[in-house]
This record gives structure tokens, sequence and C-alpha cells, in this order.
């Protein structure tokens, strides 16, 4: 296990939205976990979980995405999927969660439980423990594409709070579903690597109040750059907060 050196993360998440060409639709979706995984290129110690991860999106019930993080690029290797974004979402969990523990390879389950990302037996305790926060997953997700336009519908949270303190962000995110990378350089140095559901950017449809709502998004907006699938999460907290995700879904665009 690599832990990440003291940085000062201070930027935003920056997003775009990428797309495919096949009419598909998605049916309404109440995963048992989101699973994001926190690695990089440059960690001798991730290949094993990036495998791991490969295993989880077998589960068509599990949702399994890479957040390749920035942090290790200095050691030798940039990483050539990395996000800063990733490296700041991975902060603001571990701030939440007041643990400050950021290390990769990291699994976050659901925004809410971590564990280390090749211990097999610890994620699965670990999406045991996200179940325990009552609103986790329960917000029906249905995607669709429809012509030149991709349609999100989420349901209304199942215990709707008027309290004005209560946020929530919808997030679209363009994926590879499979990569594969050939490392030059560093501690992973000769090795060819297969990522799984890479996450390629972030959108934000809008804020969420707990209420129904629909968004379409053209598909002239997507950037088509090998990007082959979509997840949304709707995901309690802010974008520099990010609490536990309320509910997601997943399409594949080709």
């Amino acid at each position: 296990m690599r832990f990440r050196p003291s940085l000062l993360l201070a930027a935003a998440l920056v997003g775009v939205l990428v797309g495919g060409r096949a009419q598909a639709q998605a049916p309404s979706s109440s995963p048992k976990a989101v699973v994001e995984l926190f690695t990089s290129q440059g960690c001798a110690s991730c290949p094993p979980a990036d495998a791991l991860l490969s295993e989880l999106a077998k589960d068509p019930d599990v949702i399994a995405i890479t957040l390749a993080v920035d942090y290790w690029d200095y050691i030798g290797w940039k990483d050539t999927l990395a996000k800063h974004g990733h490296s700041l979402r991975q902060r603001a969990y571990a701030e939440l969660r007041g643990d400050r523990m950021i290390y990769t390879p990291q699994i976050v389950v659901d925004g809410f439980a971590p564990a280390k990302g090749s211990d097999k037996a610890a994620v699965t305790r670990a999406m045991a423990r996200a179940k325990d926060v009552g609103s986790v997953l329960s917000v029906p997700v249905t995607l669709a594409r429809k012509g030149s336009d991709l349609v999100v519908d989420v349901g209304a949270l199942a215990r709707h709070t008027e309290n004005p303190a209560f946020s929530a962000d919808i997030w679209v995110c363009p994926v590879i579903r499979s990569h594969d990378v050939a490392i030059g350089r560093g501690e992973n140095a000769g090795k060819t690597v297969t990522y799984t559901n890479v996450v390629r950017g972030w959108i934000k449809l809008g804020p969420w109040k707990g209420e129904a709502a629909s968004y379409t998004v053209p598909l002239s907006r997507i950037a088509p750059d090998n990007e082959d699938a979509v997840v949304v999460m709707v995901q309690s907290g802010t974008q520099t907060a990010p609490g536990p995700i309320l509910g997601a879904a997943r399409l594949s665009l080709n």
C-alpha cells in the first residue's frame, strides 16, 4: 500500500461528457454498490487492485469505476489517465470521514466506506458498512439514449427532506470500459496494466433537492475520445465535500 505525500489540494473537478453511437436504454437502477478505486500507474501496489476492480465490475449489480490520481507523477512516470480532480475527490472523502487516510490503492464504497483496494475481503466488509447509511443507493436512476440525446431520469428520495441544509448533486461521468497501458518507467516499468471503467471526466447536471428530476443532454456536447459508457451518480454533499451516493446507474454507449 502506498501512502500519498502531504499535498495542498485546492482546485475543482473539471469534467467533460462523451458518448457513443448506438441506441440504448438502461432500466431503473438500484445497484448494490458503487465502488471507486483510487489508483496510479506509478504505484507498485496498485496492479492487484486494478485486477480486483475488473473482477468486481463483472457483477452487473456493482458499478465499479477507476479514478486515476496524479500525486505519484513525480516519482518517474506520469500517469496517462490521471486527473487532478480525482486526487481532490479522494482528499475530500478523507477530510469528511475525519481519518485523512489517503493512499493508493484505496477503494471508497458508496461515497462512504473506505478499504484497501487490493483486499477483497476488506472491500466486501466496506460494502456491508455502507449499507448502514440509510439513504445510500435508495434513489432510482434511469438512463437512456434517444436519438441524439442522453436522457437521465432521477426518482424522488423516499424520505424527502425539506431541510434547507440538505444538498446533493447529479453527476455524469464518461468512462472507458477497458483500457490497456504499457508503463515505461517508475515502479511498474515494463508492465502492461488493464484499467476498467476509467472515468474521463465529470459534468454536473444540476443540484438536487430530493424530488424527481429529468435531464436531456444533447450528444453534440459529447466529445468522442474512445469513451464507450457513462455512469451517473446522485451524490449528497457538494463537489468539495462529497457524501454518500444516493443513487447511480450506468449505460453502454455502443
